[in-house]
């Protein structure tokens, strides 16, 4: 019998399990996440599981509000056990939904339980774990799963103090200045920031906007300036952020409450990368991650005129097991698979590459 949650977990025949094995000592290449470089530089360490799991991962919260969780246990003032166990009592409704299997996955390779969490194991779970986590620090737990490389992201005006090769691992900035756009900074002042981040070892920048329109002059300059520095750029749209203003004047940005918007006219993207093709004879290698899973045929068949976009993995609302296998399909039959960049993890938590 397969242990709960153990090594065997989605490997259903001999074929998968030989693939798992050829790979499963692979080194970590996370080349787009929200980690916390400051926590991976003074190597932090959790008081508990209810820190590790609960201070900042929206994709709990959010799951923790559909299954009726009042706020004082999610994002407000009980403390981390309380949070902790009100997310124990409501996990098992969650089944079919990634958070009940990232969870499962974490307590079995992280700390070696291999049972459901739920109420009536919740408490023992907790002593478990804690006990666990005494030995763990941040560092401890990229080199667990031989993190090799992690990409953050970052404001242009951020100091990057913290970045470096730090305990094994090359930490290194991204280049994120949708805010700064926003408040109009100066393009001069933007391109003197990225060569910062280059010689901090940046190599990517990213760009999230929600509609496609062929006069951004934002998306035009970093097209441009990544050519003109060999830097990746990453494109995430299709995203409606902060739709419930009540809950966001409460909690702010990332806390659970953006969503998908319908689909997206990738009719002006293609004109963008046209234009821009012939004005500097080339595009910079460019990943497209479009929020709504609907766009992504038309998005491969993209990548068949301009080779040099690629469909970026499978992430928030379609990083399920069968929004993985969607992306994966469609990558197969409108692109080349083995050319594809692979996965990353998006993710504020640590505990994430499980």
């Amino acid at each position: 019998m397969k242990a709960y949650y153990g090594e065997e977990l989605l490997l259903e025949n001999e074929a998968a399990k030989k693939i798992y094995e050829e790979i499963q000592n692979l080194p970590i290449i996370d080349y787009h996440c929200h980690l916390d470089e400051k926590a991976i530089k003074e190597d932090k360490k959790f008081e508990n599981i209810g820190e590790l799991w609960l201070s900042g991962d929206h994709y709990k919260w959010r799951a923790m509000r559909l299954c009726g969780v009042a706020e004082k246990y999610i994002t407000g003032v009980a403390d981390y056990k309380e949070k902790f166990l009100k997310f124990a009592e409501i996990l098992p409704l969650l089944c079919g939904n990634p958070v009940y299997m990232w969870s499962q996955m974490e307590l079995s390779r992280i700390f070696g339980i291999n049972k459901p969490l739920n109420k009536d194991t919740a408490e023992e779970i907790w002593e478990e774990a804690n006990e666990t986590l005494k030995t763990l620090s941040v560092q401890g737990l990229l080199k667990k799963f031989k993190v090799e490389y992690i990409a953050t992201t970052d404001d242009p005006y951020s100091p990057l103090e913290n970045h470096g090769d730090i305990g094994g691992v090359r930490v290194r900035p991204t280049f994120r200045a949708d805010q700064r756009f926003k408040e109009g900074a100066a393009k001069s002042e933007l391109e003197k920031r990225l060569d910062y981040f280059v010689k901090k070892g940046c190599k990517i920048a990213d760009y999230g906007f929600d509609f496609i329109d062929e006069g951004d002059e934002n998306l035009v300059w970093l097209i441009e300036n990544c050519y003109k520095r060999k830097m990746i750029l990453q494109l995430h749209f299709g995203t409606f952020r902060n739709v419930n203003a009540k809950m966001y004047e409460r909690c702010g940005k990332d806390s659970g409450f953006d969503i998908m918007r319908g689909a997206i006219d990738t009719d002006k993207l293609a004109k963008i990368l046209d234009r821009e093709d012939a004005w500097l004879g080339g595009l910079p290698k460019i990943v497209v991650y479009p929020l709504n899973d609907y766009d992504l045929r038309a998005l491969g068949a993209l990548t068949g005129a301009f080779p040099q976009v690629k469909l970026g993995a499978a992430w928030w609302f379609n990083d399920t097991v069968n929004g993985i296998k969607r992306q994966l399909e469609t990558a197969a039959e409108y692109s080349a698979l083995g050319t594809q960049y692979g996965m990353l993890t998006d993710s504020r938590s640590f505990s994430s590459y499980v």
